[in-house]
């Protein structure tokens, strides 16, 4: 990998945003947010499709223009510094670029060509990446043939091919079932753990929490809140929820009757929320006072609570 040098004073921050913006026309996509990720860090960027999260990390990739503000990746600006940001980049992007015509290996090796790395290096760094994925039976196997979660470990595989110090990865499991969901969060905490800093972004509140250390939750291109989730959930929610149907017709009309139990009440379309310090004790108070739920249930906080408190919106609005 050619060596290139980074300012020595930034290094311990990897990425740096200061009052970054980007607009189309008079829309803004990123209205003016701030943050930073330290080297190492497994960091994430939470809310709905449309809140600015790809949008954010195509300028991090230095393959769009930031309207105004400030953004430095390993001290160097990625509009000045193309060649020498991407070096250091491996990027997932959000929907799989494989290249159908060639085979399993083969797409790493042509990647990798790219980059100027000689076949010497990335004919073993090919084959040791596969065994990272998980996909060392299927080096020879056409693209087309695998099934979503393979393609994604290749493409995963694959952006690492230059070693990079960051990787970026863009609504990662999307798609996915739960099995492959959770073999890719392996792959990815195994990252982690060699040193690599992660910047994630996704609109599902589990991934967030089982990946990141910590995360900013973006709405209409502006940060609501910043944390780990552990730490958002504590200041925004309760321990607890208790989730109540009565019908979609009723809803609204009992959630005026269910007043006064727990900390606070949301009613959403298809169910009421009762956020609570104690799920259990506040049903047999929605049973005393004669009310009966066609369902209940009691679970313990989510980032999904979080976002609803900052923007009273649904992540899957």
């Amino acid at each position: 990998m050619p060596n290139i040098a980074v300012p020595k004073q930034l290094t311990r921050t990897v990425i740096s945003a200061r009052g970054l913006t980007k607009k189309y026309g008079d829309f803004a996509a990123v209205n003016g947010i701030s943050f930073d990720v330290p080297a190492g860090e497994s960091f994430g960027l939470l809310g709905p499709n449309g809140a600015g999260k790809s949008t954010t990390m195509r300028m991090i990739g230095g393959v769009s223009q930031r309207t105004s503000g400030e953004l430095a990746i390993m001290g160097l600006d990625p509009e000045q510094h193309g060649p020498e940001v991407r070096a250091h980049l491996g990027v997932v992007p959000q929907q799989d670029n494989l290249d159908e015509d060639l085979r399993v290996r083969d797409n790493l090796i042509v990647y990798g060509r790219y980059f100027g790395l000689p076949y010497s290096y990335l004919r073993p760094k090919a084959d040791e990446l596969l065994e990272f994925a998980q996909l060392s039976d299927k080096a020879k196997a056409k693209v087309d043939s695998l099934s979503g979660g393979m393609k994604r470990r290749l493409t995963i595989a694959r952006s690492l091919i230059n070693e990079p110090k960051i990787l970026l990865l863009d609504e990662p499991t999307t798609g996915l079932d739960p099995q492959a969901r959770h073999i890719l969060w392996d792959r990815l905490f195994r990252l982690k753990e060699q040193g690599v800093t992660l910047v994630l972004t996704t609109h599902y509140m589990d991934e967030a929490e089982q990946l990141c250390d910590r995360l900013i939750v973006v709405d209409k291109g502006q940060i609501m809140a910043e944390g780990s989730p552990a730490a958002l959930i504590r200041e925004y929610s309760t321990r607890e929820v208790l989730e109540l149907r009565f019908g979609s017709e009723r809803n609204a009309t009992v959630a005026a009757q269910l007043e006064g139990i727990g900390e606070r009440l949301e009613t959403l379309p298809d169910r009421v929320l009762i956020y609570t310090h104690d799920g259990e004790t506040s049903l047999e108070q929605v049973s005393a006072r004669g009310l009966h739920p066609v369902t209940s249930l009691v679970r313990r906080s989510s980032l999904e609570d979080v976002f609803l408190r900052l923007t009273g919106r649904s992540l899957v609005d």
